[in-house]
């Protein structure tokens, strides 16, 4: 069910998409397997966004099929998680670095990562369902 502003996102499990916790993607590879794997990630408030490597796979996966799930589990109450069922709606350009240091700091309270080089695109992903417990 939708929340008044319109997001899927239900508001009691908010917390989740703002706290530093590391989500699992899950993507789709080219035969159509799965692939999931954890990510850092941060909640604008309407949109995730996760900064990936234009080479990784995960980026490769998302051009072929925009589809994706993530899900976040609350370390306090591993009972209590979020799973998003979403689509990239758009990737940008992160050419300066400053999606990708907000989401840093977000994880580590420093703007950068040591050993951090590779350049990243940001791809904005659109929640289109949700399932949660607890």
């Amino acid at each position: 069910m939708s929340e008044p502003n319109g997001s899927v996102i239900p508001a009691s499990h908010r917390d989740l998409l703002e706290a530093p916790l590391i989500a699992h993607l899950a993507t789709t590879r080219p035969q159509g397997e799965p692939q999931s794997v954890p990510v850092w990630f941060d909640w604008d408030g309407t949109h995730l966004l996760i900064a990936v490597g234009p080479d990784s796979q995960k980026y490769r996966n998302t051009q072929r099929d925009p589809r994706l799930a993530l899900s976040i589990i609350d370390p306090a109450n591993p009972a209590r998680y979020l799973e998003v069922r979403g689509r990239v709606t758009a990737i940008d350009p992160d050419t300066e670095g400053t999606q990708l240091r907000a989401i840093v700091r977000k994880y580590t309270g420093a703007d950068e990562l040591p050993g951090l080089e590779e350049q990243r695109v940001i791809l904005v992903i659109e929640p289109v369902r949700t399932s949660s417990m607890g």
